[in-house]
């Protein structure tokens, strides 16, 4: 095989160590302290200024986390004793404070890079050793990359005709500005997802003028934010343990768990009884704690969508606001495509100083100098403001936009053109000595973020302790091992109803990426079991290690 070089833009000092770690999230975290305390030497790598993953790049208007607060840190004793949420759903900059405070406690910051976007990694296999090369020209060397890069954090950027023409501010969610201000202004968003949702919250109160173009309407499930006082926060730390512990055996790897029942099998009146409890319970209790079966059965899906018809409709004043927001006819089977949590989104809807375009039947053509034209030949304007809400390259886009080249000189981006193989989601054949934490084709969108950067993050860790403990310098999945696992996948997208949904599930969101299930669909628990299994031959079941 040959050895590749280090690119000719690199500095010629490189920091060597044995584990790079790339992406300062919850996975990345984990990674830095728990290796670290084992002995090995780490550099984490952080594009951004400072820890927090998503939660240090978005500062949009609203952004704030939709799992609730007990669930949605680490479950260290000695990080969350002395800490308290002031929300039971914090916002970004609260989020943000948290990470300063969890490097407060760890020292994270010391071996860690901020401002050092990873622009290319390159394997040399003649010395099974990668070789980083940052935005700055930097360069680290290590034996083993763990890519925590996160699935929602290269934003999409639709490809609409003429839009340098626009001569106001435009700008994604995702990259928002501290000096972008919404107040008495005329402002267009275009999407609906849950970046949208928020955002809308926040500008329909204070804009002139609020323009929404909605192509699909998003199923939006109430949060019941709470403000949590003394009292409140010293009643969760004494149920955190428990919390901890059920996170730890749930599908979903949070606190509650789907009804082990059949919705199709129970009489109305403990449908009813269910929809009721878990509406009330708020937050994402309907979408994973609803009926076994609803995932799966076209009747019980049906069931769930007239429920939540029922309970929206009502909300919306305006008979074609009510129409567009809450079609007769599910637009796809409920839950197929991740729920926004809103807070008061239908009443600011309700507005007479908000707009809602449907884009579904008369799309966006273009832009104009002041605003956007759909194609039936309307020029929607004059807007001070378009706000790209258009989500994310989810799961593979942050890891393709960096060049993530092996000793063949074949990319990352080129392995996957054609479709993502990717053994327990962690690796892939044809990169040795690379992981991904929450990478596409693991339970990413289905697991609780800081949970699973706790257990994946478990056994990864564990994996290179026995490497090092049995002198190994190169592992690799192979390729046998990558198609098990995207059959095993496909086995259970094949009964469930998520392919009648476009969405980033399954990759359809973004133009000319193969359509396919990039989530784990069976829970952590399983997922777990895979590696226990993979553990117990050894590494040797789908891994080769040398």
């Amino acid at each position: 095989m040959t050895s590749t070089h280090l690119p000719e833009h690199a500095t010629t000092e490189t920091q060597d160590c044995d584990v790079i770690v790339v992406g300062g999230g919850f996975g990345g975290i984990y990674q830095l302290r728990h290796l670290r305390d084992r002995g090995f030497s780490v550099i984490l790598l952080e594009a951004s200024g400072g820890f927090g993953g998503a939660w240090s790049l978005n500062r949009y208007p609203g952004a704030r986390v939709d799992s609730h607060a007990p669930v949605y840190q680490f479950t260290d004793e000695y990080l969350w004793k002395d800490w308290n949420f002031s929300q039971m759903f914090p916002d970004h900059e609260e989020m943000r404070s948290y990470f300063d405070y969890v490097d407060s406690k760890l020292d994270l910051s010391k071996d860690s890079r901020f401002n050092t976007k990873v622009v290319s990694a390159t394997f040399d296999e003649d010395e099974r050793m990668w070789t980083l090369v940052s935005q700055n020209d930097e360069s680290f060397r290590a034996r083993f990359v763990v890519f925590a890069t996160g699935s929602t954090t290269e934003p999409y950027i639709p490809n609409i005709p003429e839009m340098d023409a626009y001569r106001g501010e435009l700008v994604h969610t995702a990259r928002w500005r501290d000096d972008i201000d919404m107040t008495g202004k005329r402002v267009a968003i275009i999407g609906t997802g849950a970046s949208a949702v928020q955002v809308v919250q926040e500008a329909g109160p204070v804009v002139e003028k609020l323009t929404v173009f909605q192509r699909t309407p998003n199923l939006s499930l109430p949060m019941h934010q709470e403000h949590l006082t003394e009292e409140r926060q010293a009643v969760l730390k004494e149920t955190m343990p428990d919390v901890a512990d059920k996170c730890r055996e749930t599908f979903a790897a949070i606190d509650y768990e789907f009804d082990p029942r059949n919705g199709v099998d129970t009489s109305e009146e403990e449908r009813l009884a269910l929809f009721e409890r878990l509406w009330n319970q708020g937050g994402f209790a309907f979408w994973l704690g609803n009926f076994s079966d609803y995932l799966f059965s076209e009747e019980t899906n049906s069931m769930v969508y007239e429920f939540w018809k029922s309970k929206i409709k009502p909300q919306i004043l305006d008979p074609v606001k009510a129409d567009l927001l809450v079609p007769d006819v599910a637009p796809h089977p409920f839950g197929a495509k991740r729920p926004a949590l809103h807070q008061n989104y239908y009443e600011v809807m309700n507005q007479e100083n908000v707009e809602l375009v449907s884009i579904q039947e008369a799309p966006i053509t273009g832009f104009t100098a002041t605003g956007i034209r759909t194609s039936d030949g309307i020029e929607h304007g004059e807007f001070d403001i378009i706000v790209l809400a258009t989500g994310f390259n989810n799961n593979t886009g942050a890891l393709t936009a960096m060049e993530v080249r092996n000793s063949a000189g074949v990319t990352l981006g080129e392995k996957w053109r054609k479709g993502v193989d990717a053994y327990l989601g962690a690796f892939t054949s044809g990169f040795p000595n690379a992981m991904f934490v929450y990478g596409p084709q693991s339970p990413a969108a289905f697991a609780n973020g800081s949970t699973n950067a706790e257990l994946q993050g478990e056994v990864m860790v564990e994996f290179l302790e026995f490497l090092r403990s049995e002198g190994f310098t190169r592992f690799e999945s192979t390729p046998e091992a990558d198609q098990a696992w995207t059959d095993h996948i496909n086995g259970t997208d094949d009964m469930a109803l998520f392919k009648h949904a476009k969405s980033w599930y399954n990759g359809s969101n973004i133009p000319g990426k193969k359509p396919q299930m990039l989530q784990y669909l069976n829970g952590l628990p399983m997922y777990l079991d895979f590696w226990h299994k993979e553990k117990a031959a050894g590494y040797t079941d789908g891994l080769r290690v040398s």
